[in-house]
């Protein structure tokens, strides 16, 4: 296929990088709220106001654009944790509430991220992963498990951390800063108020980082890196 030109009007091969970017964060959205089967590619050229034929000329298919979005999810979750994880200048108590802090920030700037995550979750009764998240999953997600692992033995060795399982700590962790991003729907009905305004984004911040310091970190290690 003959790559498109490098300059046009909007919302056609002529701008592929703008084009792409809007098809893909169409798609983030429709695939959130939809699911795979229920995703319709009319919808999502709609959305990011391209033609729909442009949708199969940049990613083939409507599965090829699924694990294109899939991912942007992963790949900057795995850029910004992992430049954290790497920082062997900083102390693990550090690194933990660092990793934490940005973990979080970035699915506050997306939301959408958790219940596109979700969705492929569900989408084979959570038994196994679809192959184009399992390929996503084993390139992006399983380093970073296994660097928050690995954190939290050198933490435990340093006196940082209680002595704790590391799985299943990584595994509360992620659900400790997830979960409220998939479940804001029900926060909005169990409490007045737009759960996803700033203040109440701030909120939950600060009590995750509180729940995390109280559970992982030592009492003298939380008070040198958690506010009181």
């Amino acid at each position: 296929m003959t790559p498109p030109p490098k300059s046009g009007r909007p919302g056609s091969r002529g701008e592929p990088e703008k084009t792409r970017a809007a098809i893909l964060k169409a798609a983030l959205e429709e695939f959130a709220h939809e699911g795979v089967a229920g995703a319709r590619t009319d919808e999502i050229a709609r959305r990011a106001g391209v033609n729909k034929a442009l949708i199969y000329y940049y990613f083939k298919d409507k599965e090829g654009l699924y694990a294109a979005a899939l991912e942007q999810v992963f790949s900057g979750l795995h850029l910004k944790v992992g430049a954290v994880l790497e920082r062997t200048d900083l102390p693990p108590r550090e690194r933990l509430v660092l990793y934490a802090q940005t973990h979080f920030d970035y699915i506050a700037s997306a939301p959408v991220y958790p219940r596109l995550v979700q969705r492929e979750f569900m989408r084979t009764s959570g038994r196994t992963l679809s192959p184009a998240a399992g390929r996503i999953m084993e390139k992006h997600v399983r380093p970073f498990y296994d660097r928050l692992e690995k954190l939290i033995l050198e933490g435990t060795k340093s006196g940082d951390f209680r002595r704790l399982d590391p799985m299943q700590t990584v595994t509360s962790m992620i659900g400790i800063i997830v979960f409220y991003f998939i479940s804001l729907p029900a926060q909005q009905f169990m409490r007045s108020g737009d759960p996803a305004s700033p203040e109440r984004i701030a909120a939950r911040r600060a009590a995750m980082l509180d729940f995390i310091c109280a559970a992982v970190l030592t009492p003298e290690a939380a008070r040198k890196v958690c506010a009181p």
